[in-house]
């Protein structure tokens, strides 16, 4: 968790490459509904304007001029548990909306109607002009929809949706080989010493690193030891190949790494770090060069069915991906 996001151990579930679309505003005359989940932090463009009026980096209906309120509808590209919205009103300030809820659902439509089912998940609550309001969710259900409701108009430069992804493994083929870490597999970054530059949870993301900001990078070491991160697979599972992608990574990738795993029936958050370094080794300390994928298999120790994986790099650098193929076990 760090101090100027609170959700940081939870994955943004908003991200148009996973596939998560704005698929429907009542009005978005001012600024298009796309923006709201764009992946880039808002900026405002000082004498920007278009046919419309002033450009705005977010969602921006009219000034409403009757009854009802605005709201648009956000479909998640992997189904999901939220545990935390950030609703971002940066750089609008006479135009951003006073009030705002959210509603969720499960749907296979792309546009739920009213009879979807929504539910509440955030009550009408205020807002701030030019502000990040963080709301903490405590929500165990998966949804495929939101609705953001905004009262009675105005504006919305962000909306972060933080949590995790819960497949149901219920319905795949245990004999497949798969990416057990995969995103949309469930897998998760838990914690880690350090990602001054960038996330941990950009190690699991569908596709290759599109530059050296899409991955995961720690700060230049000072002081003796290394860096290091604990992942949970979505499901436990034996690993049969290890694929570790340096890509971009040139003056700052990792000398070495090394990769311990273990089952794990009760986790504790604050102790793995403590316990993670007692583990088996998947992997031994091997050499990595730079933006090169590396793979694994013949070097990986049998250790069977596993959970956790305490993935260390030394001294420092970053992993674009971190892909952990095996298949899922049984029972």
């Amino acid at each position: 968790m760090s101090e100027d996001n609170p959700f940081s151990q939870w994955v943004n579930l908003e991200q148009p490459r996973l596939g998560t679309r704005v698929v429907y505003a009542n009005d978005e005359f001012f600024a298009a509904k796309e923006r709201l989940i764009d992946p880039a932090e808002p900026v405002f463009v000082p004498g920007k304007y278009d046919d419309h009026g002033k450009w705005m980096d977010g969602w921006e209906s009219r000034r409403k001029r009757g009854p009802g309120h605005d709201h648009c509808i956000i479909k998640l590209g992997i189904p999901g548990m939220v545990r935390g919205f950030n609703i971002d009103t940066r750089f609008f300030t006479g135009n951003y909306p006073p009030f705002a809820s959210i509603d969720a659902c499960v749907s296979d439509e792309d546009i739920p109607g009213e009879n979807a089912g929504w539910r509440e998940m955030l009550p009408k609550t205020g807002l701030n002009p030019d502000s990040q309001h963080r709301y903490p969710i405590a929500d165990d259900g998966t949804i495929t929809h939101l609705r953001l409701n905004i009262y009675p108009d105005g504006g919305i430069a962000r909306l972060r949706v933080f949590g995790e992804v819960r497949p149901d493994w219920s319905k795949r083929d245990p004999s497949q080989v798969i990416d057990l870490f995969a995103l949309e597999n469930g897998g998760r970054a838990l914690a880690c010493n350090d990602q001054h530059f960038s996330s941990m949870h950009r190690m699991n993301i569908p596709g290759r690193a599109v530059n050296m900001g899409d991955t995961w990078g720690t700060r230049r070491r000072r002081v003796p030891g290394n860096d290091w991160v604990i992942i949970r697979l979505g499901h436990p599972g034996a690993i049969e190949k290890v694929e570790f992608d340096t890509g971009h990574l040139k003056g700052n990738y990792p000398d070495r790494t090394a990769i311990q795993a273990a089952l794990v029936t009760d986790e504790k958050p604050d102790a793995l770090d403590t316990q993670s370094a007692g583990w088996p080794f998947l992997l031994a300390e091997t050499k990595l060069q730079a933006d090169k994928q590396h793979y694994f298999t013949a070097e990986l120790a049998s250790l069977g069915p596993v959970s956790h994986l305490r993935v260390s790099i030394f001294p420092d650098g970053g992993i674009a991906r971190l892909r952990l193929y095996g298949r899922i076990a049984k029972g």
